[in-house]
């Protein structure tokens, strides 16, 4: 019986599985079938040749509750210029408003949209350009009964339990929200995803909160509240964390990327666990644009291909335990993405204003989901 689709000739890059070789992938009945080469026949078949084939990729920190909150974009237009096939919602929606986010947005969609959930009861609902209200600044806001119920009982989307601390979205309230998100976490057995901008609390602070397997985004953000010193040394409570098992996560967005603090770290040997855009209204014209530009941005500070393209498949897949995606075994949910890997000189620019002439960028050229062609060429 022929397959459903063939990819052929492209250079099948999978880190789970470290393999990078030229290779067709085929995809029946909505999952990857097989890797090789002269698979045989396919109702469709793609000549991706001079591109890359990844597993789908996985953007762990996005803001997709389009129409439900002010910061929300819509998941299957970014995700088709961004060649991201799931996107991880970080805390745009709370117990309150969970169910429209899961009816009106994640069901109808066509790409997959697993979510943190936030332990605020509306999640970030005051992100604007003209109001700005940090959720986590209003301790009356914080609801742990509903939100450790909504998340048992949406254990098929929610993957976790988010919360923001710092002086922007959560005033002087420190680590009181952390810590009641924590407690949700403990009591559902989810991982706490945790965002950090101006002190209060410190780094080193939350740091110290933190659980193996849960995650620090805009882990590589500027000054202050930065994980590098003053003279561009790995603090000592990052590299604690990482011990234990706590994630680091990118999370790009609008203020919560550095290119003085990327830099640091690579040259210290410190990598992100995962590399998200935290793609949102306010930022998808720039800073972060997208997946891919925020992807483009490693390779230009050095960190090697193959490592990228993990850090937005398997090393995700593993940061949400959900170890089914993220690779292109035979047997897994048939998505994929078709990346092109292209050399001139192309112009980043970070949250602080900083720009970058790198000789390479990733641009998304396809997407496979579901084991079927989904892409606006199609």
């Amino acid at each position: 019986m022929p397959y459903d689709l063939i990819l052929t000739g492209g250079r099948v890059l999978d880190p789970s599985q470290k393999l990078d070789e030229i290779a067709d992938v085929a995809f029946q009945g909505g999952k990857v079938a097989r890797i090789g080469r002269h698979l045989g026949e396919a109702a469709s078949v793609r000549d991706v040749s001079g591109h890359l084939v990844t597993p789908g990729l996985i953007d762990l920190h996005t803001h997709v509750y389009w129409g439900g909150t002010s910061l929300g974009i819509d998941a299957e237009e970014f995700c088709r210029t961004s060649g991201v096939t799931t996107a991880i919602d970080t805390g745009s929606a709370g117990p309150g408003n969970w169910m429209g986010f899961r009816k009106h947005v994640i069901e109808p969609s066509q790409v997959r949209i697993l979510a943190y959930l936030h332990v605020s009861h509306a999640g970030i609902y005051g992100f604007d350009k003209r109001v700005m209200v940090g959720e986590s600044r209003e301790l009356l806001m914080m609801n742990p009964i509903d939100c450790a119920e909504v998340a048992d009982r949406n254990r098929d989307l929610i993957v976790g339990i988010k919360v923001r601390v710092g002086l922007h979205a959560s005033g002087t309230s420190g680590t009181v929200p952390l810590n009641i998100a924590l407690q949700v976490a403990e009591e559902v057995g989810m991982p706490v995803m945790a965002h950090i901008d101006h002190p209060p609390p410190s780094y080193e602070e939350v740091l110290a909160m933190l659980r193996p397997g849960d995650v620090l985004t805009h882990a590589f953000r500027p000054f202050p509240n930065a994980p590098i010193t003053g003279q561009g040394r790995v603090k000592d409570a990052v590299l604690d964390a990482r011990r234990r098992g706590v994630l680091f996560d990118i999370g790009h967005g609008k203020g919560s990327f550095s290119f003085k603090t990327t830099r640091a770290m690579l040259a210290n040997g410190f990598e992100p666990d995962t590399i998200s855009s935290d793609v949102h209204t306010l930022c998808i014209e720039g800073p972060a644009f997208d997946q891919v530009t925020t992807l483009s941005k490693f390779l230009c500070l050095g960190m090697p291909l193959d490592r990228v393209i993990a850090a937005s498949t398997v090393n995700a897949a593993m940061a949400i335990k959900r170890p089914e995606l993220g690779t292109l075994k035979p047997g897994s949910p048939g998505d994929a993405t078709v990346l092109k890997l292209r050399q001139g000189r192309f112009d980043y620019v970070d949250v602080t204003g900083e720009h970058l002439e790198g000789e390479q960028r990733l641009t998304s050229e396809g997407v496979v989901l579901a084991g079927r062609w989904w892409h606006p060429a199609a």
